[in-house]
């Protein structure tokens, strides 16, 4: 079926159906919904080429992928791209990824904006006063950021989680359990969740008066193995922690298997706390003892992102909205009151 032939069944214009199809807000949801049942019940598929000529639009969505020897595609990016895309999937919507030089992004955002390659972009991970945002706000395209910059005298669309909050009642907890020693081994020190997530350690601590000190301190890329030599190294101090918070179950991994290798017990020894972005391959209650988690799904918010995207594209969202998703504090078995 071609989109004359759907028209006609429907007794509207091609414009019409058009629009419906590409979720232009001018077209009533009762409108909308009854052409979109109809594209799909007789199986019509809009020609990508006519469906550009004809909106203007290329249906796709545009990252900027840094590349090079010091970059690492890590398991979190992956189930972040892996809700995205299901969210794109399901409405028609393709991810273009252009390679890019780590340390000159620039250069190809202007190009894939001058090109009119995709509609929208995102950005992830992003820095403080990050450039990316700076020049993408710029350039005329509609964006929205995972995580958040600081910095700015503007505002911008972005979804984040309450890492701050997160890590705050992390510690807290740990605190009313009598811990006074306590770490954190947290992610790229450079990056904005990383700067909350230490933040707000900080805080819950100082509410009691304590303090984490820098010897306490291990910022890392997120992998087993430096979970696990951060832990050595924290576990071999003089005066090594009595509770460690972490950053990622990945790298949680590294912190159990070094309490075992030094002969440590979870949570005898050492009550351990980490974030849990929901891996459907590494569920922190299968931990040799049950983890205790900060949670909140990376693979659901890639999904958001999808979706906030799409109706900048078709103009149903406009403006900077910020969106902050709080985050649940789940208890089990690896924390315990400070050992005496």
């Amino acid at each position: 079926m071609n989109l004359k032939q759907l028209s006609h069944m429907l007794s509207l214009s091609q414009t019409t159906v058009s629009r419906a199809l590409n979720g232009y807000p001018e077209v009533n949801e009762e409108t909308r919904r009854r052409v979109v049942d109809a594209a799909k019940r007789h199986g019509y598929r809009p020609n990508p080429s006519a469906r550009r000529l004809a909106t203007g639009k290329s249906g796709m969505i545009g990252y900027v992928l840094p590349t090079g020897a010091a970059v690492d595609i890590d398991p979190h990016f992956v189930e972040f791209l892996s809700g995205l895309g299901d969210y794109a999937r399901a409405h028609e919507l393709d991810l273009v990824l252009s390679p890019a030089d780590a340390d000159d992004e620039e250069t190809t955002y202007r190009r894939i904006v001058a090109n009119r390659q995709v509609d929208a972009v995102y950005i992830s991970s992003p820095r403080p006063a990050d450039k990316r945002l700076a020049l993408v706000n710029t350039l005329g395209i509609p964006f929205v950021v995972h995580g958040r910059s600081e910095g700015f005298d503007f505002d911008y669309p972005y979804l984040d989680i309450d890492n701050e909050g997160a890590f705050h009642e992390a510690a807290r907890l740990l605190v009313q359990l009598g811990h006074q020693r306590l770490a954190l081994i947290n992610g790229n020190e450079r990056e904005t969740f990383a700067i909350h997530r230490e933040r707000g350690m900080r805080r819950a601590l100082a509410a009691s008066g304590l303090t984490l000190g820098e010897r306490h301190i291990r910022s890392v890329a997120m992998t087993e193995e430096n979970g696990y030599r951060a832990a050595r190294r924290l576990l071999e101090d003089a005066e090594p922690p009595t509770a460690i918070v972490c950053s990622s179950l990945i790298m949680a991994l590294g912190v159990v298997r070094a309490v075992r290798d030094l002969g440590l017990t979870i949570p005898g020894d050492l009550s351990l706390i980490a974030h849990d972005d929901v891996f459907p391959w590494l569920r922190p209650e299968n931990f040799p003892v049950p983890l205790s988690t900060t949670r909140s799904s990376i693979r659901l918010a890639g999904a958001r992102i999808a979706e906030r995207l799409a109706a900048r594209i078709s103009g149903l969202e406009d403006g900077a909205r910020g969106e902050v998703w709080p985050v649940d504090l789940v208890v089990r078995g690896s924390v315990a009151g400070a050992p005496v």
